[in-house]
């Protein structure tokens, strides 16, 4: 599904370098729940932020579902991104114009489904998630562990190909962490890959695969063998 071939990503300051992903080499397959962890500073944010197609500045190879990534220009990216990519942000990403129920219904908006089965679906989601009271609130009415709620059936909504999720569990209470990762075990089961950054060692039991970056190296892969690991 994703193959990352030699990916780097630095940033400059001046006439320094600073190198914050370097020569990453790694296969992601449909069937994988994939925890990211490590040090701050490690690279974590950065490799999702290459995953979602969020930056472009970084070089080597990117496949995702047999598609050059790094042979398209944004507007292509951004595309490929809403269609297929789902995103749980670790400061929400909300949208303050719309509410609460414009906010989840905004990723089926990018797809071909009709206004009644879009509105079904974000009824259906509402409840799983025990806000069907919060629909027409904005977020700035809402707690922070309510935003992260919305930010999470906002990326599940469209049962999207990968879900990406950076600390999805930081600002809720333990019984609701539990129910989203189940959530998310639930979700990869029916065939979406998912890739969840955090330091939380519950969270990781979660997944089928644990991957450590150190100083922007993949340092430890139980995917891998000793030979394709980077020290």
């Amino acid at each position: 599904m994703i193959e990352l071939k030699n990916i780097e990503r630095s940033y400059k300051a001046g006439h320094s370098e600073t190198w914050v992903l370097r020569r990453i080499t790694l296969s992601i397959h449909p069937w994988e729940f994939v925890t990211i962890m490590g040090p701050s500073g490690a690279g974590k944010s950065s490799m999702l932020n290459v995953l979602g197609m969020l930056d472009d500045q970084w070089q080597g190879e990117f496949y995702f579902e047999g598609t050059a990534v790094h042979g398209m220009n944004r507007k292509q990216r951004a595309q490929l991104a809403r269609q297929k990519i789902g995103m749980v942000f670790q400061s929400y990403h909300l949208l303050d114009d719309l509410s609460v129920a414009e906010n989840i219904d905004l990723p089926l908006s990018y797809k071909d489904i009709p206004r009644s089965d879009r509105q079904a679906m974000v009824a259906d989601i509402l409840d799983r998630f025990q806000i069907v009271g919060k629909k027409d609130l904005y977020p700035h009415q809402l707690s922070g562990g309510q935003q992260q709620l919305v930010g999470i059936a906002r990326a599940m909504i469209h049962k999207p190909a990968l879900l990406l999720a950076d600390e999805p569990t930081g600002n809720l209470h333990s019984q609701q962490a539990k129910e989203i990762m189940e959530m998310f075990r639930h979700l990869n089961e029916q065939g979406t890959a998912i890739v969840q950054v955090t330091h939380s060692e519950e969270n990781a039991s979660y997944g089928t695969r644990k991957i450590e970056l150190r100083d922007g190296w993949l340092h430890s892969d139980t995917a891998a063998s000793s030979s394709e690991v980077q020290q």
